[in-house]
């Protein structure tokens, strides 16, 4: 019964290893948007999120492959949420991928153990500060707000 309740464990986390690596390939491709909408005062800071993401999902497709997994490929293109034709929109796409990101790291944190569970509260925590500093304001539980429909 142990080794099916590990195996178990191992596949949910593999699972939510794998959502949080989409999310990153997608938050790379979203903030390439960003990056050329954002204008001169925020490119700085949208730079540094995208090298942020890139990081955390190189990570991240390494840590698949260590528990014996195949890391999810990056689409080729991902659709936005919305029109991005100025700083404006570009803004709060920002602030959305963070909220989508740290959606997926707040269930690897529920699917995950040990070190793998500090990272990834660590992840959400990062991407939660920087949804409330693109968007000006936070939620009470960062990672949850999709779930309660306000997006």
């Amino acid at each position: 019964m142990t080794t099916v309740d590990a195996r178990g464990d191992t596949a949910r986390e593999l699972d939510a290893l794998q959502a949080a690596l989409a999310a990153e390939h997608a938050a790379v491709y979203g903030y390439g948007v960003v990056g050329g909408r954002v204008g001169e005062d925020r490119e700085n800071e949208a730079a540094a999120a995208h090298a942020a993401h890139r990081s955390r999902r190189d990570s991240l497709a390494r840590t698949v492959r260590d528990l014996g997994g195949k890391p999810a490929a990056a689409a080729a293109g991902y659709a936005l949420p919305f029109p991005v034709p100025d700083a404006a929109a570009a803004i709060r796409l920002a602030a959305v991928l963070e909220e989508r990101v740290a959606a997926v790291y707040s269930d690897l944190v529920r699917a995950a153990e040990g070190q793998l569970r500090l990272e990834a509260a660590g992840a959400l925590r990062e991407a939660a500060v920087r949804a409330v500093r693109w968007r000006g304001s936070g939620v009470a539980f960062p990672g949850l707000a999709e779930r309660a429909g306000r997006n």
